[in-house]
């Protein structure tokens, strides 16, 4: 957003939405960056925000649907983390728009709390 861009300008931040064609510099250290439109700009560190893909069409054969995130799409879970495919789960960062391992971790944990759950309760009472 403006805001954010203003604060981050504030902190002696730029961000470049030009693509970069090439990293300039002698291994292992940054110097530059050389964009499409011929600039270079020097650098002392670069962040990127890489679009991820899923790793299996598994998700996809399944039939589950999928969102669109900031950095690509991801499975469409419930707070169970059920997808929209009965039985199906799905945690981590195939599920969550940010990635981050302590969620992954969490989401874990859900899934698997859950799928038991929907076993178990899906077992006949015995009486």
């Amino acid at each position: 957003s403006p805001e954010q861009l203003a604060e981050l300008s504030t902190r002696g931040v730029s961000v470049e939405a030009a693509p970069v064609v090439a990293l300039l510099g002698d291994a292992p250290a940054l110097s530059g960056l050389r964009l499409d439109d011929g600039r270079i700009t020097p650098v002392d560190a670069v962040f990127t925000s890489p679009r991820t893909r899923m790793a299996s069409p598994l998700a996809e054969q399944l039939g589950c649907d999928f969102e669109e995130g900031p950095s690509g799409p991801f499975i469409r879970t419930g707070a169970d983390k059920q997808t929209t495919v009965r039985g199906v789960y799905a945690a981590g960062d195939a599920a969550r728009p940010g990635h981050n391992a302590s969620w992954a971790a969490a989401d874990g944990v859900t899934a698997g709390i859950s799928a038991h759950q929907s076993l178990a309760l899906a077992q006949p009472v015995c009486r």
